[in-house]
């Protein structure tokens, strides 16, 4: 699905060059579960967002299905994020005024406005133990339900890949269980490749594989009993 090759990013400011990334290379294959470890600002969450091709990389490319997607216009990266990826902030980024259903179609209309986008989300709300609060606005959730909101949200639009940065990095214990559940329950019934990023070193229990950054390089690739 995914071939990472020597991906580097390297972000200039005020005369000074940091290379947040440094030549990363690895492969992501279908339907798996991967876990992007490290500490922070290892790189984690801008190699999370290169594969969601929210910002481009300084050299190196990005091969999604045999095609070098990093070549590809902003106009055709974002009809593929819309299409074929589905992302998951740490902050939720849900609507503040549109309704937890509301928040989970919107995509889904972007995409196919004449589409059946409204039972879609009303479905993967079920799907996400959220049935019971379609009509519930964000703030008269949880965090974790927030958190699920945001995991139906990114399944709108059947995506091939759903990619979490941190999402558990500001829920309680139970809550993140609950978070991490829902992703692999997912990958597992829907085969919907899943790639979180995590600095939380009990979270490599969820992966198949795990990718640990150090100072925006590959320090380590395993497989787990998972795999």
């Amino acid at each position: 699905m995914y071939e990472i090759k020597e991906l580097t990013k390297i972000y200039n400011t005020d005369n000074v060059s940091v290379i947040a990334l440094d030549a990363v290379s690895f492969v992501v294959r279908d339907a798996a579960v991967i876990s992007i470890m490290g500490r922070s600002g290892s790189g984690k969450s801008t190699l999370l967002r290169q594969l969601g091709l929210i910002d481009r990389p300084t050299f190196g490319s990005i091969i999604f299905d045999g095609s070098n997607v990093t070549a590809l216009s902003e106009g055709e990266r974002a009809k593929l994020r819309l299409g074929y990826l589905g992302y998951v902030f740490q902050e939720y980024a849900l609507l503040g005024e549109l309704t937890t259903l509301q928040n989970v179609y919107l995509p889904g209309m972007m995409l196919n406005g004449s589409g059946n986008y409204k039972t879609r989300a009303t479905e993967l709300l079920e799907l996400v133990g959220l049935g019971h609060r379609t009509k519930h606005y964000p703030k008269e959730l949880s965090g974790g339900e927030q958190q699920r909101v945001a995991i139906a949200r990114a399944l709108i639009n059947n995506p091939r890949v759903v990619l979490a940065d941190e999402p558990c990095a500001n829920l309680d214990t139970a809550s993140s269980k609950m978070v991490m559940d829902t992703l692999v329950r997912l990958n597992k019934d829907l085969k919907v490749t899943v790639i979180f990023v995590s600095h939380d070193p009990t979270d490599k229990k969820y992966a198949d594989t795990i990718i640990t950054l150090s100072d925006g390089k590959v320090s380590e690739s395993e497989e787990t009993l998972n795999a």
